[in-house]
């Protein structure tokens, strides 16, 4: 008996040694008295938290040409760190002009008063009630950050971010809110069609089925704040600051040189600015080199 126990022991342990290097590596466990970010990673069957070792956050002070929507995030996140009442945030407008750059621009703002920051990708916001359900009860501040978020008509990843807004009987706890970016004000594309089932009763327009449905999803963030294309005066404020941003000198050649980078690109944004300003003053140093 003993020695048929034993034959089976050692079969298991051989399987066992050939079977755990097929297996994924336990999910890191999370210091949030010290991490101020993560991203949320998955497999097939496991999603965990993966600290962010270096913060690309920009200096709030760089954030030019957007005052309206810095106050009004900054007040919104302001009131959910002192655990206030607050609202989910969609930041939608022109591309390059500074809204996710507006979202991580919090973090150092406001870490030391317990703001965190979670970024989800679209195809894993399936897991949205799971990554809510492992911060309950935290005592830091979460935001869930969306990056460049936009959904196809047939897709339906956008239901699970549907209902956590404004939908679930669960919600969203008190120390989570999801900030979100796009390029599209209502995320999702209409179509022509869609407008020709909408109805005409005494008057009234009303909407077909499939525009509501549509419309619903960003109708569910609290806050709008709409971004729109920098004129050539506010580009060139822009370069130059994220130009002293990173140790470089303001010159006439400079503003010369950043129009035509602009031209040459396709377009004036924040963006561009920032990658022109890069090039700029890395340039000048191999000067000085």
């Amino acid at each position: 008996m003993n020695t048929g126990l034993e034959a089976f022991l050692a079969r298991a342990e051989a399987l066992l040694a050939r079977l755990e290097p097929l297996l994924p590596p336990a999910p890191p466990t999370v210091d949030w008295s010290t991490t101020l970010a993560c991203r949320w990673r998955r497999t097939q069957r496991v999603g965990w938290f993966e600290p962010v070792r270096v913060l690309n956050c920009p200096p709030w002070e760089a954030l030019r040409h957007i005052d309206a929507q810095k106050a009004v995030l900054d007040r919104n996140t302001r009131q959910f760190v002192l655990g206030l009442p607050a609202n989910n945030v969609l930041l939608a407008g022109s591309r390059g002009c500074g809204k996710s750059s507006l979202i991580k621009a919090l973090l150092p703002r406001y870490a030391k008063q317990g703001l965190r920051l979670v970024e989800v990708d679209k195809v894993d916001l399936i897991d949205l009630p799971h990554i809510v359900e492992r911060l309950v009860g935290l005592p830091q501040r979460f935001v869930l950050f969306a990056d460049d978020l936009s959904f196809e008509a047939h897709e339906a990843d956008y239901k699970p971010l549907k209902a956590a807004l404004d939908g679930s009987v669960a919600g969203l706890p008190d120390n989570v809110l999801i900030y979100a970016t796009s390029n599209r004000r209502h995320l999702i594309p209409e179509y022509f069609a869609e407008n020709v089932a909408s109805e005409h009763l005494a008057g009234e327009i009303r909407p077909a089925d499939a525009t509501e449905e549509k419309l619903s999803l960003s109708d569910r963030f609290g806050l709008l704040l709409t971004f729109y294309p920098f004129d050539q005066n506010a580009y060139l404020d822009i370069v130059a600051a994220w130009v002293v941003a990173l140790g470089g000198c303001v010159t006439s050649t400079m503003r010369q040189e950043a129009l035509q980078w602009a031209i040459q690109r396709g377009g004036r944004s924040g963006r561009i600015a920032r990658q022109f300003a890069a090039d700029w003053v890395g340039r000048q140093g191999l000067k000085g080199k």
